[in-house]
């Protein structure tokens, strides 16, 4: 059955449509028309005016709806992380593995396996952050659990699976030759928590690193006759990078100077999302530590961030907000630019005819009042 979505603004790859309507057929954008010309035998759903946009596509989702994909490596922990984001518009995520033993990596695998097999909504696969990091740059990862990529590792990373497989390691504690075995192997290969400088970081490029994790934080700076791994993002055009735009992680004005200086297309909106994100908690812990709310801000005892409390349609404000951004062009970085990433841009990631419909209905202060996964529908609880 098809139906058409009207009232409301569509952002669309060509900008914003005033007046259109989309209409779904199944789990599919079949077109998009003019609302006069919808024909009559086609059930028209009114949106109440706001802004239709294609569903978020977070890359970095530690957690969410209490739950810390750490300690519930499983399908059921999955499926709770996944319903919390999909209230703040996420129709598609990688849930992300903080650094920890194998075994738990293995967990973790086998969870995204048989969430996707069950058809868990928006779940893409998984983000595994660690633990083949440098612990000069370790953050809040437990540096008890770092070790290098050995035979076992890669054996266990490259498995085969079911969904998109991304790794964040510090390309500079990489053998020789084993960025390329990733990619070669399907793994989508980021690099963070590292002390690479730029030559290294080019090195890793050329290998077909392709990503950079929550870019400059945790990772070398540009600096004057060292332009580190954040120069090396921002000079290299092919390549894609996650942004925390939560105004704790980066100050405004640095992330404006870098999206002036590369520009939009590699930049994506991410989260790095904790256990608060959808639910009412104000402390959690992470390995062992106590993680504090404050101020929106997730904080270990010694002032260390922690994640965040950040949700996709928080951060397409922020964009907006803090970054003066156009709403077609934070779509952009919430939606097209990581399903790029991904390399699933023709399946998702934008309204267009052929496209899956993951769809999230903003109102007009941009709060979330729908979303559609595959052309499901689903309300967020009051």
């Amino acid at each position: 059955m098809q139906v058409a979505l009207a009232g409301a603004r569509l952002v669309t790859p060509g900008g914003v449509r005033e007046g259109a309507a989309l209409l779904v057929s199944g789990d599919r954008i079949a077109a998009i028309a003019d609302e006069e010309d919808v024909p009559a035998d086609i059930r028209t759903v009114r949106l109440d005016g706001g802004w239709l946009l294609p569903g978020f596509i977070d890359t970095q989702v530690n957690g969410g709806g209490g739950v810390l994909f750490n300690d519930q490596p499983t399908l059921e922990g999955v499926r709770a992380i996944a319903a919390a984001h999909r209230r703040f518009g996420t129709t598609g995520l990688l849930p992300t593995l903080i650094s920890d033993d194998l075994s738990i990596v293995e967990a973790a695998m086998t969870a995204i396996d048989e969430a996707i097999d069950a058809q868990v909504p928006g779940v893409l696969g998984i983000h595994i952050e660690g633990p083949f990091l440098n612990v000069a740059k370790r953050g809040i990862h437990d540096s008890g659990k770092f070790r290098r990529i050995d035979d076992r590792a890669f054996a266990l990373l490259t498995r085969p699976s079911h969904g998109i497989r991304l790794l964040t390691l510090a390309p500079e504690l990489a053998p020789p030759g084993m960025i390329r075995a990733l990619g070669e192997a399907g793994v989508i290969v980021s690099a963070g928590h590292s002390m690479a400088g730029y030559e290294e970081v080019r090195a890793a490029l050329a290998e077909g690193l392709r990503g950079f994790t929550h870019l400059f934080n945790a990772m070398t700076p540009l600096g004057s006759r060292e332009p580190g791994m954040v120069g090396a993002a921002l000079e290299d055009r092919a390549s894609h990078f996650g942004l925390i735009v939560d105004g704790h992680h980066i100050h405004p004005a640095t992330l404006r100077i870098a999206l002036a200086a590369r520009g939009t297309d590699g930049a994506m909106l991410v989260t790095d999302a904790m256990p608060p994100v959808g639910s009412a908690l104000a402390r959690f812990e992470l390995m062992g530590r106590e993680i504090r709310v404050t101020d929106g801000m997730c904080l270990g005892d010694d002032g260390t961030l922690a994640g965040s409390a950040l949700d996709m349609a928080s951060a397409l404000r922020n964009a907006m907000d803090m970054l003066g951004l156009p709403i077609t062009v934070a779509a952009r970085m919430a939606s097209g630019n990581p399903a790029a990433f991904l390399r699933i841009d023709g399946e998702t990631g934008a309204i267009a005819p052929g496209l899956r419909a993951d769809l999230v209905h903003l109102d007009e202060d941009r709060r979330v009042v729908e979303t559609w996964i595959a052309g499901n529908p689903s309300r967020p609880a009051k």
